[in-house]
């Protein structure tokens, strides 16, 4: 554990710092990645061990007060800030907020302008679904050494621009190891094999409640029944309650308070006397 003080001059704790992910790249084994998207996904993230996560920035302030020691990184859509100012505005801002890295899929000149504040900036290439009219749509990437190399050109501007981490997603894992060795940058591999120095998977496709999964996504276990039993018995508890209720049945006599002995007949006397 690093002992830190935030973007917001507050003493902390991580798990991770900027070095500590870089000195991956000569390490064994990868770390995991996961996107929880409430407090419960979030514990369990933490419970199971899971090393650093993305979030949403509306969730960050909460999450760091759940995860305090957890690496957290955040990101803004791509047409989130229009502006480069803009875009600096809300990467500072998260920053402040408790976040330890900003992913933006803008040009490089934009990694340029938040590494030089000192950002750490985590960039995307391979598949950018954002960007999928571009490329032909949603498919695979790097499976020809011509378009591996045009990942690896693309690796190094974003080193020369100062980013510190590439989500690469689906991007063959031929391709991916041979370009995680002859980049800087820390890899978080989404569908693009094991090379990576993170192992990224959303917690949707995770935990199988994904209706259409992606091919690179694979389900640990299987949810949608689960999910289908509580909207069912949801259902059924507020049928009863607004049943009950109708019927001035509810609230039943354990979840009633009662006035003290005699008390009602007092208030019914002065409410008594108040009418005459």
């Amino acid at each position: 554990m690093r002992n830190i003080y935030t973007y917001g001059r507050q003493p902390a704790q991580r798990n991770y710092t900027i070095p500590d992910l870089r000195a991956l790249k000569y390490a064994d084994a990868p770390l995991t990645m996961c996107f929880p998207g409430d407090a419960t996904e979030l514990a369990a993230c933490v419970e199971a061990g899971i090393e650093t996560l993305t979030v949403l920035d509306s969730n960050l302030v909460e999450f760091r007060r759940l995860a305090p020691t957890t690496f957290m990184a955040t990101s803004m859509a791509w047409g989130q800030n229009k502006t480069p100012d803009d875009i600096l505005r809300h990467a500072i801002g998260c920053m402040e907020l408790g976040a330890d890295m900003y992913l933006t899929n803008r040009s490089f000149g934009v990694v340029e302008m938040l590494a030089k504040e000192k950002i750490p900036v985590q960039v995307h290439v391979g598949l950018v679904p954002s960007f999928s009219v571009l490329g032909g749509g949603l498919r695979a990437y790097g499976r020809t050494a011509d378009e591996a190399m045009e990942i690896y050109r693309t690796f190094k501007r974003y080193e020369d621009a100062g980013a510190v981490a590439a989500e690469v997603e689906c991007v063959a894992e031929e391709a991916m190891k041979h370009l995680n060795a002859n980049t800087s940058l820390v890899t978080i591999s989404l569908g693009s094999g094991r090379a990576g120095d993170i192992i990224f998977q959303f917690m949707s496709d995770l935990c199988g409640e994904t209706e259409a999964p992606p091919k690179h996504a694979y389900a640990f276990c299987d949810l949608k029944p689960l999910h289908a039993e509580i909207y069912k018995q949801r259902v059924t508890a507020l049928t009863e309650f607004r049943k009950s209720s109708i019927r001035r049945q509810f609230p039943f006599e354990g979840q009633n308070v009662r006035m003290h002995a005699n008390e009602e007949q007092a208030l019914i006397e002065v409410l008594s006397q108040m009418k005459k």
